[in-house]
């Protein structure tokens, strides 16, 4: 898989962004099979956990959005704990 380029604020560049009670952050690979190659990986994750992101993909880009609907709509350690298991995806 290639290594992925984050980029501007917003979404994270490199790290996970805390807002709006809310994790976020923008994945870009060299093409379309990579990004949605990761997108496959981080859906075993999410399913594994029962714990799902919200998330987009255009081409190369892939931005995900972690929250815990269940407590209000804010970042808990499962949201936390997802973000690092994808972060170890891509070491």
């Amino acid at each position: 898989m290639d290594d992925p380029v984050t980029s501007d604020g917003e979404w994270g560049d490199g790290e996970w962004i805390e807002a709006g009670g809310r994790l976020r952050r923008r994945f870009r690979f060299g093409d379309f099979s990579a990004a949605f190659a990761f997108m496959t990986r981080v859906a075993l994750l999410a399913e594994q956990a029962g714990h799902h992101p919200d998330w987009s993909n255009s081409w190369n880009v892939v931005e995900i959005s972690l929250t815990t609907h269940s407590a209000g709509s804010t970042v808990t350690d499962s949201d936390r704990e997802l973000a690092a298991k994808i972060d170890a995806l891509l070491a």
